[in-house]
């Protein structure tokens, strides 16, 4: 391990990559040993050039095999997909090299509910290795999740959980607007959601978790994607275009909704929240006026779960993390 700190490996340099190597640098209780991206343009760039800020003489690698062997006994931090199945070798490569993983992979949130044989042969290889693989963010990760587990702590038995998120788009980056197809005619969107291509990952993650946190049984969880159509020329968006989505996910327990999570992101919404109602005794209701801010947010999350994830052992969530910073 690194003199001084926890030894860190950031991998994958996109937006939010960089955002979160720029943090570790600015934590003294951390050390960046290394920042892995195959990407061409990256791999092989002095890091601190492409972060504009000092990196310690830092270059980019394209491969993290070097990288992850000094960081042994640190931690690795990837944001380099959504996707578990896509995540999954190169969490498996920094277990076997000893570190612990800290994710912004949104199916890695709760990875049980689609790949419940994959999660546990990850849960059994990181107490192999004695460390701790752990996938958080603003949604998954908190809002919709976390914080009606946490809300859950002061009531009585839950009925129901309700969330909802609302994100005004023309504040947000353009990877997100192409991730909700605005400015798709309805046809297009209809085509390209049936490829997959659409939609926020990790809502039905969330479901799962909020569930769990809250001390409901799931046996169903279920998801819808509505596109929402402008009614006006307006941020760039002709009238009848997508200039935004309605996604919810709902979780049963027998046939009862037990779980229900919405989010909204389009172009000039009213009202961006972030709101979690908890059907108990007595009943809980909190909102975000604004709304958490994700990508700022999501740095800050996985900074501080990569000071404390190295203290835990397999495959775990943010319920296990401690509940303050």
């Amino acid at each position: 391990m690194a003199e001084g700190g926890i030894p860190v490996v950031v991998m994958g340099l996109g937006e939010v990559g960089r955002a979160i190597a720029r943090r570790v640098l600015a934590r003294p209780e951390l050390i960046l040993v290394g920042a892995v991206d195959p990407a061409q343009g990256i791999a092989g760039r002095p890091l601190d050039e492409l972060l504009g800020a000092p990196a310690g003489g830092l270059t980019v690698a394209a491969e993290a095999a070097a990288a992850l062997k000094v960081a042994r006994g640190g931690v690795a931090i990837l944001a380099t997909t959504s996707s578990f199945e896509k995540a999954l070798p190169q969490i498996q490569q920094a277990v076997r090299a000893g570190c612990s993983v800290v994710s912004t992979c949104e199916e890695l949130a709760w990875p049980w509910l689609h790949h419940e044989a994959a999660a546990d042969a990850l849960d059994a290889l990181c107490e192999q290795h004695d460390v701790a693989v752990v996938g958080t963010g603003v949604n998954p990760g908190f809002s919709l999740d976390r914080l009606p587990a946490f809300l859950a702590q002061v009531a009585g038995e839950v009925r129901h959980v309700r969330g909802l998120r609302v994100v005004d788009l023309a504040k947000r980056r353009d990877a997100l607007r192409r991730k909700v197809g605005v400015g798709l005619s309805e046809a297009a969107f209809e085509q390209a959601d049936e490829r997959g291509e659409l939609g926020h990952v990790g809502l039905a993650e969330s479901a799962a978790m909020a569930a769990a946190g809250c001390g409901l049984e799931v046996d169903e969880v279920e998801e819808e994607l509505v596109p929402l159509l402008a009614e006006e020329d307006a941020h760039g968006v002709k009238r009848g275009q997508v200039a935004g989505v309605q996604q919810v996910a709902r979780a049963f327990s027998e046939g009862r909704e037990v779980v229900r999570l919405e989010l909204i992101i389009a172009l000039g919404v009213d009202h961006p929240r972030d709101e979690v109602e908890i059907d108990a005794d007595p009943p809980l209701r909190a909102v975000v006026p604004g709304g958490i801010p994700g990508e700022a947010a999501t740095v800050h999350a996985v900074v501080h779960a990569a000071l404390a994830v190295t203290e835990r052992h397999g495959l775990i969530t943010v319920l296990d993390l401690p509940a303050g910073r």
